[in-house]
């Protein structure tokens, strides 16, 4: 890791993929506070040298090193570059925060609620911030050219995977929500490879079966699009696509309402790449339906 692995200017985003790319050529300190900081971003606009160095539980001058390492000419200078985010989402919406706190005067329910407004609004809001279109076009493009698609989640995940697959299945062929039924993660992608592509996500903490699976698509050569919450999950290493979508919530379960988005997005974007034959395949799909009488029609509920 060297200034030149780092864009001048340096953004939150292209510091942290730096972390990420160079993660394991970095010395065993410098590795533990590169993980710690891939955890938990957020601290190192909010925290001074020795708040932060507390915190991931390693010297001050630990911070100093890895700053040159990132091409900062100090820790302060790394700082800012997360502080100044900080400071245009403060500034950007003071409406809604006035609004939430309106919500919060209520009592202990109107508290709760105004904490899962504010977090929904939140993990929306850093998706389409931090998320660049361009790498989500990429995405889409690879999975209208691969052969089978399968989209892997397990727990709440895998009704988001479900969804996925249904959807995208209407303009595309060969897409696959694992696992299926009572089989394992690792069973659906038996006879993938490299003509195929996995789409795979797991959030905090991560779930080993998901990493597993991950892992022997990429012995076999299966090209992976990566999801999770921080860029330290293990399904993030070599992956041909990353997207870190956040999940926090006041509730003991992640959210998914930004990974929903982030999908409903993937799937407009497969729609546009795959052209004329997926705007025929879906009209011929609900053309089916109505056919068959699925669909109740305005002239049977209106009497």
């Amino acid at each position: 890791m060297n200034k030149t692995n780092v864009p001048s200017p340096a953004t939150p985003a292209e510091l942290l993929e730096t972390l990420q790319s160079g993660r394991l050529d970095l010395t065993p300190e410098l590795r533990k506070l590169a993980d710690y900081l891939l955890e938990n971003p957020y601290e190192i606009g909010v925290c001074s040298i020795r708040q932060l160095a507390t915190k991931a539980e390693v010297k001050p001058n630990t911070l100093v090193r890895l700053s040159r390492a990132l091409g900062m000419d100090s820790y302060e200078a790394f700082r800012e570059v997360f502080r100044d985010e900080i400071r245009q989402g403060r500034e950007t919406y003071p409406d809604r925060a006035r609004w939430l706190q309106s919500l919060a005067q209520r009592g202990e329910m109107g508290a709760l609620y105004a904490a899962s407004a504010e977090s929904a609004i939140d993990n929306i809001e850093s998706l389409f911030a931090a998320t660049d279109h361009h790498l989500i076009e990429a995405a889409a493009r690879e999975i209208v050219a691969a052969r089978r698609c399968y989209v892997l989640g397990v727990g709440v995940n895998n009704a988001v995977a479900r969804n996925f697959a249904y959807l995208a299945g209407m303009a595309i062929d060969g897409v696959r929500a694992l696992p299926q039924g009572g089989t394992l993660p690792v069973d659906g992608i038996a006879r993938a490879d490299e003509r195929d592509i996995l789409i795979a996500m797991t959030f905090r903490p991560y779930r080993r079966e998901i990493v597993e699976a991950v892992a022997v698509a990429r012995a076999q050569g299966v090209p992976v699009i990566a999801i999770s919450d921080s860029p330290a999950c293990p399904i993030m290493v070599d992956a041909q696509h990353r997207f870190v979508v956040p999940t926090d919530t006041p509730q003991f379960f992640i959210s998914t309402i930004a990974l929903n988005a982030f999908f409903e997005v993937l799937i407009a974007f497969i729609i546009a790449e795959a052209g004329e034959d997926a705007i025929a395949s879906v009209e011929a799909y609900h053309t089916q339906r109505r056919a068959l009488g699925i669909y109740v029609e305005e002239k049977d509920w209106q009497t």
